[in-house]
């Protein structure tokens, strides 16, 4: 199952590495009742392990779509999902953005002073992965793909001139416990839990987040 981060939501989270990859994909569409999809995988090549997609310089190898139609091969149902990763079980967990939720990614550094400031204002939060690519993603409510742009507008900066990109339709993140390469593993920042079941709306993180990411720079 996943691994976890150092810091303050660390400690609480059990570490669950005995979990397989098949396992953990049928838990999501079956407890949170996300879309999952299996993405590509990592094979042993010359001692080495390469992404499955075949691509030696593969900037996300083992952690992407592997067919052009994956958005219609996601499903919510853990039997569809048990039958897809029975196939091939070490196939990469990714759930697509735009369905049952959007997410905000921003650079880690951005991301840890932004998670320290929503703490002080104790806002509730939606489970955030971190990435090996060092980059944290904030689940939020479907929509937040449109509102973003002009929510940050309101707060005086332009979405260009932030490293913050909100994920929606047509997207997809890749959840715990799937690898990137030898460059280690998506991990929870904040894990699901049945206490954020129900995401924030972008609106509510977006003042925090843009200005980690505006001090981040």
């Amino acid at each position: 199952m996943e691994e976890t981060i150092a810091g303050t939501q660390a400690a609480q989270i059990p570490q669950q590495r005995g979990e397989s990859l098949l396992e953990t994909a049928v838990r999501y569409a079956e407890e949170r009742h996300w879309d999952v999809f299996p993405g590509t995988w990592l094979e042993a090549v010359d001692g080495a392990q390469r992404c499955s997609c075949g691509d030696a310089s593969c900037p996300a190898p083992g952690a992407h779509p592997a067919r052009p139609d994956w958005a219609t091969q996601a499903t919510g149902s853990a039997t569809v999902a048990r039958r897809m990763w029975q196939k091939q079980p070490t196939a990469s967990i990714l759930l697509p953005t735009g369905r049952t939720f959007d997410a905000l990614s921003v650079p880690e550094s951005a991301g840890f002073l932004a998670l320290a400031r929503m703490e002080r204002m104790e806002l509730t939060l939606g489970p955030v992965t971190l990435t090996p690519a060092r980059r944290m993603q904030f689940f939020v409510l479907p929509g937040a793909s449109v509102k973003v742009p002009d929510l940050v507008r309101k707060l005086g900066w332009s979405l260009a001139s932030l490293d913050l990109v909100p994920l929606g339709e047509g997207s997809y993140v890749a959840a715990p416990p799937t690898r990137f390469g030898s460059r280690g593993a998506v991990q929870w920042a904040c894990r699901p839990t049945p206490a954020n079941r129900w995401l924030p709306d972008a609106e509510e993180l977006i003042s925090p987040l843009a200005y980690a990411c505006g001090r981040d720079k």
